[in-house]
C-alpha cells in the first residue's frame, strides 16, 4: 500500500465557516430572545440567558477574526502549520467532513489544540491530495530499520506491533 502524498494547502479565515457560525448563533440568539419573552418577568435567569448569547457571539466573532493565513503541510509523516501560528510536527484529526469543507483538529504534544476549516476553494487542484492525506495513516516504521528499533519502546518486538 502506498502512503499519502505530501501536500501543501493554504489555510485562513473561512467565509463559509463564518456564515455557518453566524447562522447557528442567530438561531441560538433568537431562541434565547423568544424564551425570555415567554417568561413572566425579566429576572436573573433571563439576563444570564441573553448575556451568554451575546458572550458566545462575541467569542465566536473573535475566534473567526483571529484566523490568520498560513500553509498546512504534510510531509508523508507529520503535519505542520506555518504562518502567524506555527505548529511543527502535529497530527490531524478530522471532526466534520462536508465534502467541500473539512473541520480538522490540529494536535501538537504540549500545546493547545487548534481547529482549522479547510475549503476546496482555497486550492481546488490540491483538494483531493489533501483529503487523502487527512484520512491516511502515517506509515509504520520498518522493523528492520535501526532508527525505528531504537525508537521502539523497550520490551516490544517487531512481531508484536
Amino acid at each position: 500500500m502506498h502512503s499519502a502524498p505530501s501536500v501543501s494547502f493554504p489555510v485562513g479565515r473561512s467565509r463559509y465557516a463564518g456564515r455557518l457560525l453566524l447562522g447557528i448563533w442567530i438561531v441560538g440568539a433568537a431562541s434565547a430572545l423568544a424564551s425570555s419573552l415567554l417568561v413572566d418577568g425579566v429576572g436573573w435567569r433571563t439576563a444570564v440567558l441573553l448575556g451568554s448569547s451575546i458572550g458566545v457571539g462575541a467569542f465566536a466573532l473573535r475566534a473567526h477574526r483571529r484566523d490568520r493565513p498560513g500553509q498546512l503541510r504534510f510531509d508523508g509523516l507529520n503535519w505542520s502549520l506555518t504562518g502567524a501560528r506555527a505548529f511543527p510536527a502535529a497530527r490531524i484529526v478530522p471532526a466534520l467532513d462536508l465534502q467541500a469543507m473539512l473541520l480538522v483538529h490540529l494536535v501538537v504534544a504540549g500545546r493547545r489544540p487548534h481547529w482549522l476549516w479547510l475549503e476546496r476553494g482555497s486550492d481546488p487542484q490540491c483538494w483531493l491530495a489533501l483529503r487523502r492525506a487527512v484520512y491516511s495513516r502515517a506509515p509504520s516504521p520498518d522493523p528492520a530499520d535501526p532508527i525505528a528499533a531504537v525508537q521502539r519502546p523497550t520490551g516490544s518486538s517487531p512481531s508484536s506491533s
